[in-house]
């Protein structure tokens, strides 16, 4: 039976986020606002959605692209930063900017 603690983690960190639903998928699991696809919970890690006002708070953190593997790698996908990971409040705003359309 998989480890699912890291995932509960992230859930209770978002509890705040309207709409929050998460689904089993890429061998990890999905986020979702609504019906926007924003967050990726992978192998203890989570990456969010960038958009072009969102990917410098990622890059000036040297964030890692979501890369599962040499032939699936989503670059508009980014480690979420430690820092934010632990901070519920600002977790979840940087989840409401990942699932801006």
């Amino acid at each position: 039976m998989p480890n699912n603690s890291f995932r509960d983690f992230i859930l209770e960190q978002l509890a705040a986020l309207d709409g929050l639903r998460c689904r089993a998928m890429f061998g990890g699991h999905g986020l979702y606002c609504g019906k926007q696809f924003f967050g990726i919970v992978y192998d203890g890690r989570l990456y969010f959605k960038t958009h072009p006002d969102t990917l410098p708070d990622y890059l000036n953190r040297h964030c890692a692209v979501f890369a599962p593997s040499e032939k699936q790698v989503l670059k508009n996908y980014r480690e979420v930063p430690a820092e934010i990971l632990e901070d519920a409040a600002q977790l979840t705003a940087w989840a409401r900017k990942a699932a801006q359309s």
